[in-house]
């Protein structure tokens, strides 16, 4: 019970700061369907507000024209994942719908901007995301615009329960990846988190299952540097799930390598972690400033992306 009591007291803090500083909306776990993987209430709502000439188009096939939508969108997601959809859409006949609008760039036009502020960013909860067993519960889940892009299981250090350990091995094994929301590519990360770390993977599989850290490090090694105003991993509330930064991320770094026709088992869904996320921001931000020409040193431990970082900041 104790365990529960500082667990959910993480839960409510960084969905306060999401709700109260990142302009996300307090997401409600009945509004989720298990079948589909969406929060329907909002996934509605923004194909209204922003795309509402379209849903008429499909209106002409009567009531079945809702449940139209969710089963293509169902099948494009068990095919392609959630980031295809997210970057060109979805088609229906002769509709298309944008299912999330880009980051705005400096010389964008109003409208782009305005696009961009209608994307609906949500913090849901306690989500029961199992058709098999609706007590089982993931602590948070974050949408964008109803369609989900993180799961977070949440722990804490100071009653003996770390994401290191516990964390991950709730993700790898009382967690059924067979559920749609859990399924490869359906939603782009999930996250181990306590007060002091994070662990994130993008693919679940069982006992298998890979976890990277998604951490800061501290003075050259590993973990995240104390943090005189909370949580060491704060950072992951405040600076990574802002909607800009999500946004970009799905923009320009997030990829799913392999052809629709390979297996999932086979396919690598890349999500950067912390450290390369942050050097190609600082480097992109230097090189703003201070125009061309300059050269860079990008300094990774072995085995730790290099490559990757090189690739995305090109």
């Amino acid at each position: 019970m104790v365990s529960k009591t500082n667990e959910e007291a993480l839960e409510t803090l960084i969905e306060k700061h999401l709700v109260d500083h990142q302009g996300y909306v307090e997401g409600v776990s009945a509004d989720f369907n298990k079948q589909y993987a969406i929060d329907t209430k909002l996934f509605w709502r923004f194909l209204e507000n922003t795309q509402s000439k379209e849903l008429e188009k499909l209106k002409r096939y009567g009531d079945d024209w809702l449940q139209k939508i969710l089963e293509r969108l169902d099948r494009l997601l068990k095919k392609h994942g959630i980031l295809r959809l997210l970057k060109k859409g979805l088609s229906i006949d002769d509709t298309h719908f944008h299912l999330m609008y880009p980051v705005p760039l400096a010389s964008s036009s109003r409208q782009v901007k305005q696009d961009f502020a209608e994307n609906i960013f949500s913090c849901t909860r306690q989500i029961p995301y199992s058709n098999e067993n609706p007590s089982e519960t993931i602590d948070i889940a974050l949408f964008i615009n109803g369609l989900p892009f993180a799961t977070l299981e949440l722990k804490n250090p100071w009653t003996g329960q770390t994401a290191r350990y516990h964390g991950q091995r709730q993700y790898r094994s009382d967690r059924d990846n067979s559920q749609p929301l859990l399924q490869f590519a359906r939603c782009l990360v999930h996250m181990a988190v306590d007060t002091d770390e994070v662990y994130m993977t993008t693919k679940l599989a069982g006992k298998d299952t890979f976890f990277l850290p998604f951490n800061k490090g501290n003075d050259g090694g590993a973990g995240n540097p104390p943090n005189p105003n909370g949580h060491k991993t704060s950072y992951l509330w405040e600076e990574l799930f802002t909607k800009d930064v999500i946004a970009n991320i799905i923009q320009h770094f997030v990829r799913l390598d392999g052809s629709d026709q390979d297996r999932s088992e086979k396919r690598t869904l890349f999500f950067p972690r912390y450290h390369q996320l942050d050097v190609v921001r600082k480097i992109i931000a230097h090189a703003s400033e201070n125009g061309i020409g300059h050269r860079y040193l990008i300094q990774h431990s072995a085995g730790s992306g290099k490559s990757n970082s090189i690739a995305w900041l090109a």
